[in-house]
C-alpha cells in the first residue's frame, strides 16, 4: 500500500499483519502514487520486488524483504501518477503530469521509448494529466492509458505515439484494465453515472455500461477511482471510489453485484485481487 507521506506498506495477506515498510524516515517526500510488483517470470533472480512512483517524478525500485532501494530513476519537471510492467517483466512503462508515456528496459533501467502525441486523423493523443496505464496482456507492442482528458489512448511501441481513442471515460486514478483474454478494457470514471464501463478493444466501441446500483436509489452516488478485473478468467470486477465512499465486486455475467465493502469514513482509492481470486484488497483514505 503506498501513501500520501512517501512511505510504502507491506502486508501479509494471510495474518493481516504488516511485514514491512519501505521509503520510511525521509522528510519532504511527496507521496507513492502508484505500486506495481514485477512480474515473476522476470529474468532477473531477485524475487520480491516493486516498483513505486512518486509526485515528485521517482521511480523507485525496492527489494521487499530486505527493504532496500535498488534503484532510482528520476523524471525531471514530472510528477508521476501511473506504472505498469509489461507481462513478461521485461519492460515498465510510467505516465502522469507530462502526458506522455516512458517506457524502460527492467534489466538495464534505462529509457527504452517515449510515446507521446498521436496519429493525425485517429487521435492527438492526451492532452490532460495520465492516472492509469495498463500494458496489453497478449500483445507485447501495445499499451492503454486513460485520464483527466475524457479518454483512453491506445498505443503502439512500434510507432512511438497513440494510434486510437476511446473518448468517454473520466479516469482519476488507477481504473483501466484489461481482461486476460485482452478483448475488452474496462474503465471506472469518476463521476455520478456510467462509471463502470466494458469496450471492445478491437472496435473501441462500448459494450456495456453496468448500473452501480440497480432501481430508484436515495443512496449518495460512488464516483470511481479504482476499477479492476479479476486475475483468473477476469469474470469479477472489483471497483471502489469517493462519494459513497464504498468499494464493490461484480459478476461479468449479468452485471450483479456478489460482494460490497462499506462503512469506510472517506474514499476507496485502490483495489486488487489476489493472483488466485480468492482475496480481494481495499484501501483509501481511511
Amino acid at each position: 500500500a503506498a501513501s500520501g507521506c512517501g512511505s510504502i506498506l507491506v502486508y501479509n495477506a494471510l495474518t493481516g499483519k504488516r511485514a514491512f515498510v519501505l521509503n520510511c524516515g525521509q522528510e519532504d517526500r511527496l507521496p507513492t502514487t502508484q505500486l506495481r510488483w514485477r512480474p515473476q517470470q522476470a529474468l532477473s533472480k531477485t524475487k520480491n520486488v516493486l516498483v513505486s512512483v512518486s509526485a515528485d517524478g521517482r521511480v523507485l525500485h525496492w527489494h521487499a524483504s530486505s527493504g532496500r532501494c535498488l534503484h532510482e530513476i528520476v523524471e525531471p519537471d514530472n510528477q508521476l501518477f501511473c506504472v505498469d510492467y509489461m507481462a513478461d517483466g521485461s519492460q515498465f512503462a510510467t505516465a502522469g503530469r507530462r502526458r506522455e508515456v516512458h517506457v524502460y528496459d527492467e534489466c538495464t533501467k534505462k529509457l527504452a521509448a517515449v510515446l507521446s502525441g498521436g496519429e493525425e486523423g485517429r487521435t492527438p493523443g492526451h492532452s490532460n494529466r495520465v492516472f492509469s496505464l495498463k500494458f496489453h496482456p497478449t500483445m507485447r507492442s501495445v499499451l492503454v492509458t486513460g485520464g483527466w482528458d475524457n479518454t483512453l489512448q491506445i498505443w503502439d511501441l512500434r510507432r512511438g505515439h497513440a494510434v486510437r481513442a476511446i473518448f468517454g471515460p473520466h479516469v482519476c486514478g488507477d481504473a483501466v484494465d484489461i481482461a486476460q483474454d485482452g478483448e475488452t478494457i474496462l474503465t471506472g470514471s469518476w463521476r455520478v453515472d456510467k462509471q463502470l464501463q466494458l469496450w471492445d478493444f478491437r472496435s473501441e466501441r462500448l459494450m456495456e455500461t453496468i448500473p452501480w446500483r440497480t432501481g430508484a436509489s436515495l443512496a449518495q452516488p460512488c464516483m470511481v477511482y479504482a476499477a479492476q478485473f479479476s486475475k483468473t478468467g477476469s469474470r469479477l470486477i472489483a471497483a471502489g471510489g469517493s462519494g459513497a465512499n464504498e468499494a464493490k465486486i461484480f459478476d461479468r455475467q449479468g452485471g450483479s453485484v456478489v460482494g460490497n465493502v462499506l462503512g469506510l469514513t472517506r474514499a476507496c482509492y485502490s483495489v486488487d485481487f489476489s493472483n488466485s481470486g480468492t482475496m480481494l484488497a481495499v484501501a483509501g483514505g481511511d
